[in-house]
């Protein structure tokens, strides 16, 4: 990382300024930023579990629903 140094004579608000002009041209912050939030992409194995469990519980709720222990629910938009 860079280091800065404020300058002999130079006022706090000049080298503040100066040091978030560098960041900012710097693209760190933003990088950072990217990463934060970064979410892994799932693997094939991932993706195919979460699918099949989905359509497991699919399976579970309409079959509760026929048999009237659960009740229908009627979607609004």
């Amino acid at each position: 990382m860079a280091d800065y140094k404020r300058r002999s004579g130079e006022s706090f608000e000049t080298f503040l300024r100066k040091f978030k002009r560098a960041v900012k041209n710097g693209k760190r912050l933003e990088k950072a930023r990217e990463k934060q939030h970064l979410v892994p992409e799932k693997t094939k194995r991932q993706q195919k579990k979460q699918a099949l469990t989905g359509l497991r519980l699919k399976k579970e709720k309409d079959f509760l629903r026929k048999t009237g222990k659960l009740e229908e629910t009627v979607r609004r938009r």
